[in-house]
């Protein structure tokens, strides 16, 4: 589909779906780098699309984009060209492998590593435009808790948190749950641990996080955070696989242990 085709595409959404509401916003962070967020974030996309959502995956990590990388898009037109005047967003807009569609982000800028009161309000913009069009927006946000990523995510209507089990994915789990608490105030963080070992690991991980929420966290607040957890996805070889040759798990290995478990994910989010 070329860039035109979709503009009409998304053109005839706007009509159909304006009276319904908008898409729900989900903001899918981390605290560290590395977990897996954006590979869950794509075959998250490609699987609620296939439950017959409308998805749009906005790659919100504005100066370390890497999306296209990982669905193998060579995008002429990105978010860059829109904050910018060049594009309009509609054609930005990009059909993806999986059935969804992307806006992507340039790499490599640096007037996008800070929040500027002029990125502040571009980012604000795309976002409630692109709302109306679609039943589900999935924000792939940078690792950590700078005020870009920070601000990306109080755009959103939800929050998910990728961690592993490794211990410092955890810690910065915990410090970003911390800061959305006390600066949003979100009271309910959602949780999927990728890269398990033993069913029921992530389980026992959200037991662990609520614990410590509540003991240093929740004592001081009007309202307890509450951790959901989404799912939990097994360490499978086929990820890596699915990731060497840059393509989504649930078309690579769409029986695998990893595709199974981001299935039911998605069919627990839809379910809400």
């Amino acid at each position: 589909m070329t860039p035109s085709g979709t503009s009409l595409a998304i053109d005839s959404i706007d009509a159909a779906s304006g009276s319904r509401g908008g898409a729900q916003i989900t903001a899918v962070t981390s605290g560290k780098g590395g977990v897996g967020k954006t590979f869950i974030t794509t075959n998250l996309a490609a699987a609620l699309t296939r439950q017959g959502e409308r998805v749009l995956v906005l790659d919100a990590d504005l100066g370390l984009a890497n999306i296209d990388v990982v669905l193998n898009l060579y995008p002429k037109l990105t978010l860059h060209d829109v904050f910018t005047g060049q594009t309009r967003l509609e054609d930005a807009i990009l059909p993806a492998p999986g059935g969804f569609s992307v806006l992507l982000a340039g790499s490599g800028m640096i007037e996008y590593s800070r929040l500027t009161p002029t990125v502040r309000d571009q980012l604000h913009d795309v976002i409630q435009r692109v709302r109306p069009r679609f039943d589900r927006v999935l924000l792939d946000t940078g690792a950590g808790i700078s005020d870009v990523v920070l601000y990306t995510i109080s755009l959103a209507d939800e929050v998910l948190i990728v961690c592993t089990p490794e211990p410092t994915s955890l810690t910065d789990a915990y410090a970003t749950i911390k800061v959305l608490a006390t600066t949003q105030p979100r009271r309910l963080i959602r949780l999927l641990v990728n890269q398990v070992e033993r069913p029921g690991e992530a389980r026992a991980i959200r037991k662990q996080l609520q614990l410590v929420v509540d003991r240093y966290v929740n004592a001081g607040l009007d309202k307890p955070v509450m951790i959901e957890l989404l799912g939990e996805v097994p360490l499978d070889p086929t990820v890596r696989e699915a990731v060497i040759k840059r393509e989504l798990l649930l078309e690579g290995a769409p029986g695998s242990a990893a595709a199974r478990a981001i299935v039911a994910a998605a069919a627990k989010h839809i379910a809400g």
